[in-house]
């Protein structure tokens, strides 16, 4: 498996392949933000819609890729604009496909986005899960922090109203 970061051509470039990714992930009852079925197109024009946040710099995405170059993960982190926020990113959209699960993927995406977000002098990351996730027990062994719960922030892929945790971790300067 290598994990590379892509510029917001490759995303648009490979937004087929990511959107398979994405439709993968919310079949398999992941809370990423849609509702099941997610169809390829609308897939993969959120992605394209990331290519040019990653054009802007605005995001920064990362895709793992098994052997034969299909994409089995994806790991992001989304940048604010504001002046008094260059010190923080937000985690998003950390995904592994269901075939390539269980093998250290997560964790290794993860520490990438971690290390990148050090390297380009944040100190601080955050992000939002769905609690009691199988994704909660990653960070915590990570070393995120809980900072809270939003009871019935986001809708589950079928629709029904969950809580979410918000996470954050700080990060050597």
């Amino acid at each position: 498996m290598r994990v590379e970061r892509w510029t917001g051509d490759r995303v648009r470039d490979r937004a087929g392949d990511l959107a398979a990714l994405l439709a993968d992930t919310v079949a398999s009852g992941a809370s990423v933000g849609f509702l099941a079925p997610l169809g390829h197109a609308e897939a993969a024009a959120w992605w394209r819609e990331q290519a040019e946040a990653a054009t802007a710099g605005r995001l920064a995405v990362w895709a793992a890729l098994d052997p034969t170059d299909r994409v089995t993960g994806t790991v992001s982190l989304a940048f604010p604009g504001k002046p008094n926020s260059r010190h923080r990113a937000e985690l998003v959209k950390l995904m592994v496909h269901r075939t390539a699960r269980g093998r250290g993927l997560g964790r290794r995406l993860l520490a990438t986005a971690e290390r990148a977000a050090a390297a380009d002098g944040r100190t601080l990351l955050h992000l939002d899960t769905e609690t009691g996730s199988p994704a909660e027990h990653l960070y915590r062994s990570a070393g995120w922090t809980v900072a809270g719960t939003i009871p019935g922030y986001a809708a589950s892929p079928a629709g029904e109203l969950r809580p979410t945790t918000l996470y954050f971790k700080q990060l050597r300067g």
